[in-house]
Formats: C-alpha cells, sequence, structure tokens
C-alpha cells in the first residue's frame, strides 16, 4: 500500500474530509473516499479520522492508497505503427486518439492490447500487469513516439537514461499567440493542481524539477509552430509550460481557452523525435516520426505572419 501526505491548505480548511480526500487523489469518486475512511486510511498523528471529520488548515493527513486489484488485460489485434523492432524493444508510432494503457474508462482498446497481441510474454513486467513494458507514456490526445521494453534487462537500462536526462525526445506542437522569443527554456517545478486535481501546475508544493526548451519553428495569426526538447519528463509537461507561458496548446481541453481551436479534436502535440543508447549494445539509435495529418491539415488552415 502506497502513502501519500497532504497538507490542508487555506482554501481547503472546512471541507469534508470525503471532498478533500476526492480531491487529493486523482481519480477518487467521494462515495469511494467515504469506503476508505470507513477502513481508517485517513489518519492524522497517528489516528484514523472520522468521516464527519472538517480538515482544519495546516492539517498533515496521510492517505492510505490501496493497491490496486489487477484485472486481467485481454490481448486484442489493433493495428500498430511500429517504426523499430529487434529482441529488447519496440519504437511505436501511436495515433491521436489512443490511449497508452488500461485505465478507469478505458479498459480496452489501448496500446497495452495491442501490445499483448503482438508481442504475447515477451514484454518486460517491472510496470506490472496493467503497463507492461511501458517506459514512459503520452497522452491520449497527443500522438507519436513511444519506447516499449520487451524483458526487465532492457526496461532498467532504458529507464536509466530516462532519469539520467540522457533520453532524447523532441515534440511538435502548435500554441496560441505568438511567441516574441525565438527560442527559450521554461524551468519551473510542476506538481499536482491544488484544486483541480486532474491538472497539474507550477507550484512549489510538492513538485518536481522540470525543464523545457522551446525553439520557434513558424509564426502564424493567433498561433506559433514550435519544437519542443524535455529534459525532464514530467506529466503534461509541455503543456503545463507552455500554458504558463501564456500559450497553451493548440486543441488542448484541460489547459487551454475555452473556446478550442477550430478543427482539432485534442492538442495539437506531437512526438517527433526519440534517441537512446540500445541497452544491449550501447549504440545510440534515433528515430523520426513525420507529423500526422490532423497536425499539417490544422497548419495550413493557417494564415503565416
Amino acid at each position: 500500500m502506497k502513502t501519500l501526505q497532504r497538507t490542508v491548505a487555506a482554501e481547503e480548511a472546512g471541507l469534508r474530509l470525503d471532498l478533500f480526500l476526492s480531491r487529493s487523489v486523482e481519480g477518487l469518486s467521494r462515495s469511494a473516499a467515504d469506503k476508505w475512511i470507513a477502513r481508517g486510511l485517513a489518519v492524522k498523528d497517528g489516528r484514523p479520522l472520522a468521516k464527519s471529520y472538517r480538515c482544519e488548515r495546516g492539517d498533515v493527513i496521510e492517505i492510505g492508497i490501496p493497491d490496486p486489484v489487477p484485472p486481467k488485460v485481454s490481448a486484442q489485434k489493433i493495428p500498430l505503427d511500429i517504426v523499430y523492432e529487434d529482441d529488447d524493444l519496440l519504437v511505436v508510432n501511436k495515433p491521436q486518439g489512443m490511449v497508452v494503457h488500461p485505465a478507469a474508462g478505458h479498459a480496452d482498446g489501448t496500446l497495452v492490447n495491442a501490445l499483448l497481441a503482438h508481442c504475447g510474454d515477451s514484454l518486460s513486467g517491472i510496470n506490472g500487469v496493467l503497463r507492461p513494458g511501458i517506459l514512459h507514456r503520452i497522452d491520449k490526445d497527443t500522438s507519436g513516439l513511444l519506447i516499449v521494453a520487451k524483458n526487465d534487462f532492457a526496461h532498467r537500462r532504458l529507464a536509466a537514461q530516462i532519469k539520467d536526462h540522457s533520453f532524447t525526445r523532441v515534440y511538435e506542437a502548435v500554441v496560441h499567440g505568438t511567441l516574441r522569443q525565438d527560442e527559450g527554456t521554461v524551468d519551473a517545478p510542476i506538481g499536482r493542481h491544488p484544486v483541480n486535481r486532474k491538472k497539474m501546475a507550477v507550484t512549489d508544493r510538492n513538485s518536481k524539477n522540470a525543464v523545457t526548451h522551446y525553439r520557434v519553428l513558424e509564426r502564424y495569426r493567433g498561433f506559433t509552430h514550435v519544437r519542443v526538447r524535455l529534459e525532464t519528463g514530467r506529466t503534461h509537461q509541455i503543456r503545463v509550460h507552455m500554458a504558463y507561458l501564456g500559450h497553451p496548446v493548440a486543441g488542448d481541453p484541460l489547459y487551454g481557452p475555452k473556446k478550442r481551436a477550430p478543427g482539432l479534436a485534442g492538442q495539437c502535440l506531437h512526438a517527433r523525435v526519440v534517441g537512446f543508447r540500445h541497452p544491449r549494445d550501447g549504440r545510440y539509435l534515433e528515430f523520426t516520426s513525420d507529423l500526422p495529418a490532423y497536425f499539417t491539415d490544422f497548419l495550413k488552415r493557417l494564415s503565416p505572419l
């Protein structure tokens, strides 16, 4: 069982405990929070809290997160765009709209379902049955390149490269507005949003360092086409950092403006390049994915400055 520690902020004082828990744990409903409280999983100063407890500013509450009971993930014959494959790994070009691994509301039709059909038992088990072989993920509506490990040896070697920032990850995006600088770096820590638990935010609380480098490729009326290189890989990092600059990714339903860019079903964000040292022999491999049709079609509709 994992434990999450949360400190009650000033704006959260007075909240019912079940509401506080549902805001603290992504995907947790209030009814599920009630059950966790009844099991004694919300603790303050070593003592379980009652359902009727009202949170006070500065409270440090430990939340026990039960280990999930992993469902059986079925193999499904879903077409895969495999850019590279050998005995240790695959590089897959994921389309926009495909979820990477099963989760609430997405039990099948995911990349993992397709990988199980393609690879059978030949996938790393380090991340468990729900995420076999998955080293890093990209959001459902982000397209582009992902690396999948076929065995634990490859998984550990590749994960070490991600950790020491020697893993190359380059994206292209279209963002709202006109970026004035031709290039720049955003060095701002990212953590869970203090109120909306579905979002991440630039914050100093319970955050991790995050560094994003960007370069302008083309400016259009109302939009800018950029190339982005990740130095770190935090959840929603590009989407959060570009919104932090005041230039959210076009089509982003979570961080963008309420009035979405026309013709986009999700954020206009594509994982264009991945590069890494092969886990077996150390040679450097780099792969590039062409911009998909949804991305190029959107660019064609824009008017250059």
